[in-house]
């Protein structure tokens, strides 16, 4: 069964109305989970945090940031009850053991950690000790790193799951990296997903295609917002159809489609396939030709197109008129 989950991370900017506008407008779009990030500037981050993009006209340093993008615990409480009510997962990547305090009074099925928390193995200990599953996006991560990681995770009896996925903003078609998808399923034996980045409806689709069962992707309203993340995300318009698509493709693959039984055509092959004809006035004992010969529906009035070559170099017994169909008692043996 396929989880798609709709990433606001901080499209809301700072904003609780926002946020909570996004969640209306994501419930109508067929995903099953929304996803927040929950920042706590003073327990994840520090005056010296680089910038990542600077994008910001009134956050001095990437603290500032972080700190103008906190809720407390009441909203965040009141968000995910707007989530229930709605019928979608709450969720939110925590990305200090503090945020795993404040999301746990929240109250979260599963967490979900970003490419960069994968060798944080202090907030994965903090993560074990709730007892919930995890769901790793392994955007930065080699596979030593992750097999170091899902040790440690299987070390603690942690369920978990992964997502491939490329850390670059949007992500190129060339950096998606589809064939990863096959590699960690044959790897690890879990349920394996994508997290995407490239702002484009085909990524996840194709990513479904090729066996994915989780997806997750950035969510605006309009790319032209802003935030270090809007270039990156779908429109709502564009989440609909991605939801629909990969929906569809889930159905698809769960009924392969036998080539060697085509018995339920067996109508429609009477209708559409074809008898050979004569495309022109032809007398007695006249040799029939290659451009003698047209191919004529239905089938089943005479002999199949596909015998046509037994045909050429026989002679006809009898008159025939343009457009008759052939069969066997026309024919010279």
């Amino acid at each position: 069964m396929s989880f798609i989950i709709a990433e606001i991370a901080q499209a809301h900017d700072g904003s609780l109305g926002t946020a909570h506008a996004y969640i209306d407008a994501l419930a109508k779009t067929g995903v099953h989970a929304i996803k927040f990030q929950t920042h706590i500037a003073e327990a994840e981050s520090s005056i010296h945090e680089p910038f990542r993009v600077q994008f910001s006209k009134q956050d001095a340093t990437r603290f500032d940031y972080w700190k103008r993008m906190e809720f407390t615990l009441e909203q965040w409480k009141d968000l995910k009850q707007h989530c229930d009510e709605v019928g979608l997962e709450f969720m939110s990547s925590p990305f200090s053991n503090a945020a795993i305090d404040l999301l746990e009074e929240v109250g979260v099925n599963r967490y979900k950690i970003g490419s960069g928390e994968i060798t944080n193995f202090l907030l994965l200990e903090k993560i074990a000790q709730t007892n919930k599953p995890v769901i790793l996006s392994s955007g930065m991560s080699s596979y030593d790193e992750l097999d170091a990681t899902i040790d440690f995770l299987k070390s603690k009896n942690v369920m978990y799951s992964i997502l491939q996925c490329t850390t670059s903003y949007p992500t190129k078609p060339e950096q998606y990296g589809l064939n990863v998808i096959k590699e960690l399923k044959e790897r690890y034996q879990v349920p394996i997903g994508f997290s995407d980045h490239s702002a484009n409806i085909e990524t996840c689709i194709a990513a479904a295609a090729l066996g994915a069962e989780i997806f997750e992707f950035h969510a605006v309203f309009n790319r032209e917002q802003f935030g270090p993340d809007t270039t990156s995300s779908l429109t709502i318009e564009e989440i609909k159809l991605v939801s629909k698509s990969i929906k569809n493709i889930e159905k698809a693959l769960q009924h392969p489609v036998s080539k060697n039984d085509n018995s339920a055509f067996k109508d429609l092959k009477t209708i559409f396939e074809k008898t050979l004809a004569v495309n022109k006035r032809l007398n007695k004992d006249h040799v029939i030709t290659f451009s003698d010969l047209e191919a004529k529906k239905p089938a089943n009035k005479g002999i199949a197109a596909k015998y046509f070559n037994d045909v050429i170099g026989k002679s006809l017994n009898r008159d025939m008129v343009q457009w008759q169909f052939l069969t066997e008692e026309d024919i010279n043996e």
